[in-house]
């Protein structure tokens, strides 16, 4: 094992202002996740920040460990399910309540599985496409109304896979649904681009969450992280940064691509 492997990943970064002034609205960001990593990042980064989770006592609990931290001024949180247009609308309001605008909206919200296709049922296939693509595709039109209305430009950071590039057995409906989230942002980013509008995407291949760890083997997620450079998968917070790049000014002429959080894209 290499000195890189064994020291595992660096210590987060520390903020630099990249978004102050900013308001971001970010989709199943409840859990110990990429969401919940962004929403903490975005937060350094001097946002305010509105949280949206199916998960209505966890996202209670993140909103008000957040607000402890950074101040309830910034942090505020409402449930939504992205397959749920009233609840897309009501997170939306929220930010524009407490913050009179909308900057940013990160789609985060997806669904998995595992199962061969031969053997998918409908319903398995119907509920990830719905969450993952579907969901993301509702936001997105919800928020590009509002920042054309407002004519003050934006950015959306949409959550992909690098699985919407490769081939990995048991996810043909959720590889599907990644791939379309990378068209869709590049189809979403030449129209937004009339209105000053950016639409991105990032690409994880392996981020370590418990949740991960619960639906899938020990023996898999070995195998993944051997295929990485670092031999690890990456933290949450190191995907999250590049979504705070994406959603920065840095970025300001990027739009319509996606950019790999991860050492490979084959």
């Amino acid at each position: 094992m290499s000195s890189v492997e064994s020291s595992g990943p660096p210590p987060p970064p520390p903020g630099h202002d990249l978004l102050t002034g900013r308001t971001a609205v970010i989709t199943a960001a409840a859990g110990t996740g990429i969401g919940g990593a962004t929403a903490r990042r975005f937060l350094e980064e001097g946002a305010g920040v509105v949280l949206g989770d199916a998960h209505a006592p966890r996202l209670a609990h993140v909103v008000a460990e957040l607000a402890e931290e950074f101040g309830a001024d910034r942090v505020a949180g409402t449930p939504c399910d992205v397959t749920d247009e009233a609840h897309i609308a009501a997170l939306l309001d929220l930010a524009e309540e407490r913050h009179g605008t909308l900057d940013v909206l990160v789609n985060n919200a997806g669904l998995g599985g595992t199962a061969d296709l031969a053997d998918m049922t409908d319903e398995q296939w119907h509920r990830v496409l719905d969450t993952t693509l579907t969901g993301t595709f509702r936001c997105t039109r919800a928020a590009l109304r509002r920042m054309r209305a407002r004519g003050t430009g934006g950015a959306v950071v949409n959550n992909a896979s690098v699985l919407g590039w490769r081939a990995q057995r048991g996810q043909a409906h959720y590889a599907a649904a990644k791939a379309g989230v990378m068209a869709l942002t590049r189809c979403a980013a030449l129209e937004a681009a009339d209105h000053g509008v950016r639409v991105n995407a990032v690409a994880p291949s392996l981020a370590a969450h418990p949740h991960l760890a619960r639906v899938t083997t020990p023996e898999l997620l070995e195998r993944l992280a051997e295929r990485e450079a670092f031999g690890r998968a990456a933290q949450p917070w190191e995907v999250a940064n590049v979504i705070v790049f994406l959603a920065s000014d840095y970025s300001s002429y990027m739009t319509g691509e996606t950019v790999a959080v991860s050492s490979q894209r084959a």
